[in-house]
């Protein structure tokens, strides 16, 4: 893609997720929103494949159903109360569109049919970004309208996406459909908490995109798609598979990871709450997850292929690729737990 093109794409993405954070008035996010969308197809149709157009048709399919229910929301409720503002959506029929509007475009769970199927006809770029950028503009408008948002579909929101989310990634061969099944779960941690304690949603998203950073660039740098792929890793590069192998195990929330923080926390916040049966599913749901993250990990770090000359041959040549970013989020993604009561005082 010409250099000039993608600048200009990738400086529309952030000018669009900039303006949703901005504004407070409905018709200047949903804006943002629709430049968000727009900015992003370019990018994940430039393969000129034809997996990676029926994916870039069925998002902007989904993005576009998202963002009309967004602005008949805002419309119904400035018809009903009179008001524009983000924050006084007051009107349980114009919030409860609007949420199910934000979390169609995040893929929450019921509605999240589409994510795996356009994330699996992405490359592992334009994926991340799909998986981590995207997230923010809506995420952002969720946490403004939560005080008027019902908190009984907050729960089975989070619920069904963090049970969906580990029971979908069970059979799949597909990274990138692990990967997806991996955001669906994570953001189902993130909605069931954002009614009692936002800051936490905060700090769950951050570290939900260190992580997916790590998994996206580690398996870029070594072209990986598939389960059976990722068997040669570790006669070709044993640290990178053991650095991404300890990454997925974060993902998972596994002590002494990073991935451990905000789901101990989380959990925490959710007993403080009086809520014990639904802490408990959740900590289960996160182990049908760690099942499937621990599928990755053994087919990495524990499975050696035949070490063959035809295996090794591609991996003589030195990578062109950067690996600044990859070992800053491997780092990240793996060390940041003891210092969790500092970045939580951040929060607070």
């Amino acid at each position: 893609m010409n250099p000039y093109v993608l600048t200009t794409l990738l400086s529309s993405l952030g000018l669009g997720t900039a303006l949703t954070f901005a504004s407070s008035h409905w018709l200047l996010a949903w804006m943002g929103l629709e430049i968000n969308t727009l900015a992003i197809i370019p990018l994940m149709a430039q393969q000129h494949h034809p997996r990676a157009v029926e994916a870039t048709t069925k998002y902007f399919l989904v993005q576009a159903t998202a963002a009309a229910m967004v602005l008949f929301a805002a419309t119904t409720n400035a018809w009903l109360v009179g008001e524009w503002t983000i924050n006084d959506l007051s009107h349980p029929l114009a919030s409860t569109m609007t949420f199910t509007a934000l979390a169609l475009k995040i893929g929450l769970a019921p509605m999240h049919f589409w994510l795996p199927e356009v994330l699996q006809g992405l490359d592992l770029l334009t994926g991340l970004i799909l998986s981590t950028w995207q997230k923010l503009a809506p995420l952002a408008l969720m946490v403004q309208i939560t005080p008027n948002i019902n908190p009984v579909m907050l729960t089975l929101l989070g619920l069904m996406s963090a049970l969906v989310g580990g029971w979908g990634g069970l059979n799949q061969t597909q990274v990138r459909k692990i990967l997806a099944y991996s955001s669906i779960a994570h953001m189902g941690w993130m909605i069931i908490i954002l009614q009692y304690a936002p800051h936490l949603t905060m700090l769950a998203l951050g570290m939900y995109i260190l992580m997916t950073s790590t998994a996206f660039l580690s398996l870029k740098l070594v072209s990986a798609t598939k389960i059976v792929t990722l068997t040669t890793l570790w006669s070709k590069a044993p640290i990178l598979a053991s650095t991404t192998a300890l990454a997925l195990l974060s993902l998972g929330g596994l002590p002494p990871l990073t991935g451990f923080m905000p789901k101990w926390l989380i959990l925490q916040e959710m007993a403080k709450q009086d809520l014990p049966l639904t802490a408990t599913v959740m900590a289960l749901a996160a182990l049908l997850s760690l099942y499937f993250y621990l599928r990755l990990c053994y087919a990495m770090a524990l499975t050696i292929s035949p070490n063959m000359t035809t295996a090794t041959t591609p991996w003589r040549a030195q990578t062109t690729q950067s690996t600044t970013a990859l070992a800053v989020f491997t780092t990240l993604a793996l060390g940041l737990l003891p210092i969790a009561p500092a970045i939580l005082a951040l929060l607070i």
